[in-house]
């Protein structure tokens, strides 16, 4: 069962393991919807997210974790409403003005790999029994920079928190972070992506997430 899962993995694990479980949760019983990136933030959460998960339910061959398929499950449900630019940017600090564009992209693809083979072991672990629930959005529906809480309850284990950042971008909403149990992705990265660039630069980082390199938070 995905608890089991999320107690023996790391904390990068865990988070992206609960926060897949909370997009896939809210799909379930969903139809396909019509996702509005102008809406309020959390009924463009949740369409994204209907969508997203309707489409791996579907598909045998993500759920078994081949990273191919997720890639183009991503690329197609998920890819346009998340900023990965902007995730990766973050996490690279200010090194991220030291890259060449070239390796800005090379470095934004790199990471994208990365979160993806981190939780593409949690796709079957998913517990059919789990629910999702949205809460009240207590922020500035006009603001440009909003985040969208949502509970995760299963029967065997207490429920977990899993906020997401979003920024309003002239296309509508854009989801750049995410938070599980209290800890942000983009900081458990930043130290990393710091010592790395410092030891080897840009090219060096890219290269360590290539090769899988980079640890994990724990």
């Amino acid at each position: 069962m995905i608890f089991s899962f999320l107690r023996s993995s790391s904390l990068l694990q865990r988070m992206m393991a609960v926060a897949l479980l909370g997009i896939a949760l809210a799909a379930v019983s969903a139809h396909a919807a019509t996702v509005d990136p102008k809406a309020a933030p959390n009924d463009f959460v949740q369409a994204a997210a209907d969508n997203a998960l309707n489409a791996l339910k579907q598909d045998k061959v993500a759920q078994a974790g081949d990273l191919n398929r997720i890639n183009q499950l991503v690329d197609q449900y998920i890819l346009p409403y998340v900023n990965f630019e902007k995730t990766t940017r973050l996490a690279a600090g200010r090194y991220w003005r030291q890259a060449t564009p070239d390796q800005q992209k090379r470095l934004v693809d790199a990471f994208r790999n990365t979160l993806i083979r981190t939780y593409s072991g949690a796709l079957a672990n998913v517990d059919q029994k789990s629910t999702m629930t949205m809460q009240p959005f207590r922020g500035d529906p006009k603001a440009d920079d909003v985040v969208v809480r949502s509970s995760v309850s299963q029967s065997n284990g207490p429920a977990v928190g899993v906020d997401y950042r979003l920024e309003q971008t002239p296309s509508g909403w854009k989801i750049y972070d995410l938070n599980v149990e209290g800890i942000w992705l983009i900081q458990n990265y930043r130290n990393q992506f710091a010592q790395q660039i410092s030891q080897n630069g840009i090219d060096g980082l890219i290269d360590a997430l290539n090769k899988n390199q980079v640890k994990q938070p724990s």
